[in-house]
């Protein structure tokens, strides 16, 4: 099976490309530089110069990566200016108060940036009814449609709906107490978990990773409105400077001159079979004709299940893959994607792309069952696993996005690496799914040579060490005399 590339190119596009076959004298390369310049994140390399616009002799620009719109035209950014804080803050603490979740504060995070644009706060049921029966919302102004196909809501019980009462505004706490954000011209409607359940998973049955956490729990209300964040979302966990806007991370693509951009989400290590993928993409985009492809390494940054890698450990690897040369540091950014996961399979894949196109991102990878997991009761898939990049190629509001569906790796044994997988020779391919991976480091037992970078197994190596070193019993302490 080949690379198949579903394109939506815009003139200006063909222009470009049509114009760089002829000749390849027009480009600026005055501004380039030689060496890597690190900021505060290690895995971010800028230019030490702001990109330059040339024009082709079509008169139109250079394709950049800012030139994929956000949904709704604009970024959205709920964030409050420093400057206008303080009244602000006054203002929040008069008003009645809604104590959020770790998840919630997760999707104020993800709302405020815009990842979710044009959505500028918690869904009102208007907007909650279109994204959980159309996976779309219809804009007011123009009546087109953009990608919006997980609800983004706040959940509220009975007794803080009447501790609301007549309130048009409420107050957002944080988990310390102190309000983080304002929610105003607010609006309370039902909550009807099996419907959201069944619509969002195709399924009620038990054991959903995200509906145990943070729906089954939850409030019988829905709390939406218009959201004002009070000061930027920071974790404070080391990897704040790894949480990169949309609004950051398309600046951080014009200084790099990239000419595409093609996103790969992962919630794993990255393994060399993920490398030789983004790799391989790279590869084809310069085929195509593009210059400067940069690669979007987004690991997910938010909720993820019990037995997932933990995000500390996952960015400590991806480091490891950089400074191993698995991945060339000069056309790769590595950045924190803030939302909490679903494993919704088909439903969240549309998610997961349409936040990248807010971030500047025109090409998007996606593969065998992504946000897939097992059935939570069955000894089977939870979704067809070809479902996801089919839907994507058909999704309403995604049209604007390259869908680069690629080919399967797997090990293979006779030439000791991970490869694409040939049929013609089946026999000698060892497919190592991630739940062998972590099945591997916990046995303290190395995957076979050439499946993962061996810095980056010993981030792994060492992490199930640790979590053996917690489990064990203690023994009793002996006192000595």
């Amino acid at each position: 099976m080949s690379l198949s590339i579903k394109l939506h190119v815009t003139t200006s596009h063909l222009n470009y490309l049509n114009h760089r076959a002829k000749t390849n004298t027009n480009t600026n390369t005055s501004n380039i530089r030689t060496k890597p310049i690190y900021t505060s994140n290690p895995l971010i390399i800028t230019t030490s110069r702001s990109r330059k616009m040339s024009l082709g002799s079509y008169g139109a620009p250079f394709i950049k990566s800012s030139l994929i719109e956000p949904d709704g035209g604009a970024l959205v950014d709920l964030v409050v200016p420093e400057s206008q804080r303080g009244p602000k803050i006054l203002e929040a603490e008069a008003l009645p108060k809604v104590k959020l979740t770790k998840i919630d504060i997760e999707w104020v995070h993800v709302i405020s940036e815009g990842w979710a644009s044009p959505l500028r706060g918690f869904m009102r049921e208007d907007e909650y009814l279109q994204s959980l029966h159309f996976n779309a919302l219809r804009l007011k102004g123009n009546g087109s449609l953009v990608n919006m196909s997980l609800p983004i809501v706040l959940a509220i019980d009975d007794q803080t709906k009447e501790k609301i009462g007549n309130s048009s505004n409420v107050g957002l706490l944080g988990p310390s107490g102190d309000c983080i954000a304002i929610l105003r011209s607010i609006e309370i409607y039902k909550h009807n978990k099996e419907e959201r359940i069944a619509r969002t998973w195709g399924t009620i049955a038990v054991g959903l990773p995200y509906v145990e956490e943070a729906i089954t729990p939850a409030g019988n209300w829905l709390l939406g409105g218009d959201l004002e964040v009070l000061k930027p979302i920071k974790y404070n966990d080391g990897l704040d400077n790894y949480r990169l806007s949309p609004k950051q991370l398309r600046e951080e693509f014009d200084g790099r001159e990239a000419d595409a951009v093609f996103a790969f989400q992962l919630r794993n290590p990255v393994h060399n079979g993920h490398a030789l993928l983004m790799n391989d993409t790279r590869k084809r985009l310069l085929e195509m004709g593009y210059k400067n492809p940069i690669l979007l390494l987004h690991p997910l940054g938010g909720f993820t299940k019990a037995d997932d890698v933990p995000l500390s450990v996952r960015m400590e690897q991806h480091s490891k893959v950089l400074e191993d040369g698995v991945l060339d540091p000069e056309t790769t950014i590595v950045a924190i994607f803030p939302s909490p996961m679903h494993y919704a399979g088909p439903t969240e894949v549309q998610w997961h792309a349409k936040a990248r196109i807010n971030a500047g991102a025109n090409f998007y990878i996606v593969g065998r069952d992504p946000a897939g997991m097992g059935h939570p009761t069955e000894k089977r898939d939870l979704y067809d696993p070809d479902h996801g990049k089919k839907v994507l190629s058909m999704a309403p509001g995604l049209e604007k996005l390259n869908i680069l569906p690629f080919r399967v790796t797997a090990y293979d044994t006779s030439e000791n690496k991970m490869a694409f997988f040939d049929p013609s020779r089946a026999k000698d391919f060892l497919f190592i799914s991630g739940t062998k991976m972590r099945a591997y480091a916990k046995s303290g037992e190395n995957p076979p040579d050439g499946f993962m970078c061996p810095n980056g197994w010993k981030v792994l190596l060492k992490y199930y060490e640790s979590l053996q070193t917690e489990e064990s019993p203690q023994q009793p302490a002996v006192l000595s005399a």
